[in-house]
């Protein structure tokens, strides 16, 4: 646990976005003293592709946040996203030596549940405990002091390619920032905007970004299902771009003031000026057309969203139903339009429980940023940036070695 004072930094690298989030450990919470954000040129679909103009948004966020909230920033917890991101759910099971479970144990319990093969370009992210079994008693979710001869441990592994991991670390090494512990956006957002009643219960949590859409899945108190989406609000605005024959930059404003996710909370007779492209004069349209526009893509959206929940195996679980979060969430009429596609009750995220500037950050636009902050305050700083480079160490080495044979073989 974070200690009073400390400041803790969140970096959500998103494709649309960068933002920096800067937290204060106090008496009574986190209070958020500064936030910074940046338009990022450098990413598709949350996979950096060009590390020079993430560098540079990076750069930016972070000079902006350090300045609100006077203080420097030298580490930071970033977020991790894309289509690289695979997760599967595994059982790992140890005796228990002295009869008394202890913190060893449950550690021996998980290392033994991520003893997987996996690729060697890929790395484990995460590898969250989803509860335990004690000898014959299922439902545990602290076996710590309990007495047992035999411990399992049913553990969610998040993995993802090692060089998207290594590229964010790169990018951020650039800036003069340490990386803390990379964190999967997901699990951040929703540290941020569900409540834990909710998770008991069981939820749905739909961070929509601009690359990608996250799905993240709570069944009694833990994550039980994660997945990507390869679609985002990025692909709302090209929508808009080729409907209304406007460029993008003015289609991402259209949809941001005007937007709405269904037609028929539009009124017939309002318009909207539309910029035109090539020099031509700007036209009057209806707002239903660009309604017209959007609706299609949101639907295709959650029809994905209820295939994903559906696969899961987790449907009838999810008594909390579905919440949106991210950028696109802002849309007008989005939480409707969802509920109607996916037949569950559905709210907007919004982050809470913070103090000091609340209100900037109490945004869909910051829940992955406000989540990391929550996330660092949690837990103490990780290696994982020694841990990517020994893994990278790895593979030069089995190079090497292969390399070595060869020559010995031909001379």
């Amino acid at each position: 646990m974070a200690s009073e004072g400390e400041i803790i930094v969140g970096l959500d690298i998103g494709t649309t976005k960068v933002a920096a989030v800067v937290g204060e450990v106090t008496r009574d919470g986190i209070d958020i003293i500064g936030i910074g954000s940046h338009p990022s040129a450098g990413l598709h679909r949350g996979v950096v592709v060009n590390i020079d103009a993430t560098c540079e948004s990076i750069k930016r966020a972070i000079e902006d946040a350090e300045q609100m909230a006077g203080v420097e920033i030298s580490n930071v917890y970033a977020g991790i996203a894309g289509g690289h991101i695979t997760s599967f759910n595994n059982i790992g099971i140890v005796a228990v030596k002295d009869r008394e479970i202890s913190s060893t144990d449950v550690d021996r319990v998980i290392e033994q549940a991520k003893a997987v093969a996996i690729p060697m370009d890929r790395e484990v992210i995460h590898a969250i405990p989803r509860g335990y079994v004690v000898d014959d008693q299922d439902g545990v979710r602290n076996p710590v002091g309990m007495h047992g001869v035999r411990l399992e441990g049913k553990v969610h592994i998040i993995t993802g390619a090692v060089t998207s991991a290594q590229n964010i670390v790169k990018c951020a090494q650039r800036c003069g920032l340490d990386v803390a512990d990379i964190v999967l956006e997901q699990i951040a957002s929703a540290d941020s905007v569900l409540h834990e009643d909710e998770k008991e219960l069981g939820v749905a949590m739909v961070d929509i970004g601009g690359g990608t859409t996250d799905l993240i899945i709570f069944v009694d108190g833990a994550v039980a299902h994660t997945s990507v989406i390869a679609i985002g609000g990025n692909h709302l605005t090209s929508d808009v771009a080729m409907g209304l024959r406007t460029p993008k930059a003015e289609a991402e404003l259209i949809k941001q003031k005007f937007g709405c996710a269904m037609v028929k909370l539009v009124d017939a007779d309002e318009t909207i000026e539309v910029p035109s492209v090539g020099g031509r004069p700007p036209v009057v349209q209806p707002r239903q057309v660009l309604a017209h526009i959007i609706e299609p893509r949101v639907e295709e959206i959650f029809m994905l969203v209820h295939r994903a929940i559906m696969e899961s195996g987790y449907a009838d679980l999810l008594a909390s139903g579905l919440v949106v979060t991210g950028g696109a969430s802002m849309l007008e009429g989005l939480p409707e339009a969802a509920e109607e596609t996916i037949g569950m009750p559905v709210r907007r995220g919004i982050p809470f429980g913070f103090g000091g500037l609340k209100d900037m950050v109490s945004n869909p636009t910051y829940a992955t940023g406000a989540g990391l902050v929550n996330y660092g305050s949690k837990r103490e700083k990780s290696n994982r940036d020694s841990v990517i480079r020994v893994r990278e160490d790895k593979v030069y080495s089995k190079v090497f070695v292969r390399m070595s044979d060869w020559f010995r073989e031909i001379f």
